[in-house]
């Protein structure tokens, strides 16, 4: 049976990116499935589907295993109410 495999050119967090390295602004967040994100260009950052852009942010790592893709992203700009 084939593994789908998804482009994907925006994360979508649903609030479950978790920060991994604080100087460099690095997150992580575990998808479901294989998606697939341009690495070194920018994407937009989404809370959920269909919901405003949170930020822009860089993928800089994405690993594939056990049916998950995890992915290492740069928070670029955040978008912030304050």
């Amino acid at each position: 049976m084939p593994t789908p495999l998804t482009m994907e050119w925006r994360i979508v967090t649903n609030g479950d990116e978790k920060r991994i390295k604080e100087d460099h602004d690095i997150f992580e967040i575990t998808f479901d499935g294989y998606k697939l994100f341009p690495i070194d260009e920018t994407v937009e950052v989404v809370r959920k589907p269909g919901s405003d852009k949170k930020g822009v942010a860089k993928v800089v790592k994405l690993v594939f295993e056990n049916q998950q893709t995890i992915c290492h992203y740069q928070l670029i700009s955040l978008r912030s109410v304050n």
